[in-house]
C-alpha cells in the first residue's frame, strides 16, 4: 500500500509541476508519467482521468498555499498589515519564476472554465475559499478602523483577488513585475482606505 501512495503522491506532484508550468491541455498523460518516472498504465490506477487528476492538482496547489495562507488569517500584526504582507508575498512568485508560470488556479479557470465541468467545479471552491479568508482579514481591519466600512469585506475580497490574479496575467504577458507593483499601489493607497 505505502508503494501505491508514493506512486500516487509522485503522479501528483509531477502533474502539478508539469501543469503549473507547460498548461493542461499541452501537457499529456505520458509527459505525467514520464515526470513521475512510472509506467503510463499506473496513471489509471490512482485516476479516473486527467480531469479527475486536474481536480486533484488544484487541491494539491490549494494545499501547498496553505501555510502562506495561515499567516495571513492568524498571523501577527495588524490585519491591513498581514494582508499587505501577503499579497507582497506573493507577488515575489512571478519574478522568481521569470513570469512564466502564474497562479495555476488563475490559469486554470482561463484554459479549463468552459472544457472541464468539474475542474471548473473544483476553481470555483477554492477561489471562493481564497476570497473568504481574505474577506475575514479586510473585515478584521474595518473593524480596527483601518478600512472604511462603505464596501462590504466579501466585496473588497472578491474584487482584491479578481484584481491580482488580473496583475498576474498581465505580469505573465508583459514579463515584469510593473502590474503587480500597481496592484499593490492601487489596492493599498487608493481602495483599501
Amino acid at each position: 500500500m505505502a508503494q501505491k501512495t508514493n506512486v500516487r503522491e509522485r503522479l501528483l506532484t509531477s502533474a502539478l509541476d508539469a501543469l503549473h508550468k507547460n498548461g493542461f491541455n499541452a501537457t499529456g498523460v505520458q509527459d505525467i508519467t514520464d515526470a513521475a518516472k512510472v509506467p503510463k498504465g499506473s496513471f489509471y490506477n490512482h485516476f479516473d482521468s486527467k480531469d479527475a487528476l486536474g481536480v486533484e492538482v488544484v487541491g494539491h496547489y490549494v494545499a501547498k498555499g496553505a501555510e502562506r495562507r495561515q499567516a495571513l488569517v492568524d498571523g501577527p500584526g495588524a490585519p491591513l498589515a498581514r494582508l499587505k504582507a501577503y499579497f507582497k508575498s506573493l507577488n515575489q512568485l512571478g519574478p522568481a519564476s521569470g513570469f512564466s508560470r502564474g497562479c495555476l488556479l488563475g490559469n486554470f479557470s482561463a484554459e479549463l472554465a468552459s472544457q472541464s465541468p468539474d475542474i471548473r467545479q473544483a476553481l470555483a471552491g477554492a477561489l471562493a475559499d481564497w476570497t473568504k479568508d481574505i474577506a475575514r482579514v479586510v473585515a478584521e481591519a474595518q473593524q480596527a478602523g483601518d478600512i472604511g466600512r462603505d464596501v462590504p469585506a466579501a466585496t473588497l475580497a472578491a474584487f482584491l483577488l479578481n484584481a491580482w490574479e488580473g496583475a498576474v496575467l498581465r505580469s505573465r504577458v508583459d514579463r515584469s513585475a510593473v502590474p503587480l507593483d500597481a496592484f499593490m499601489s492601487v489596492a493599498f493607497n487608493k481602495i483599501l482606505t
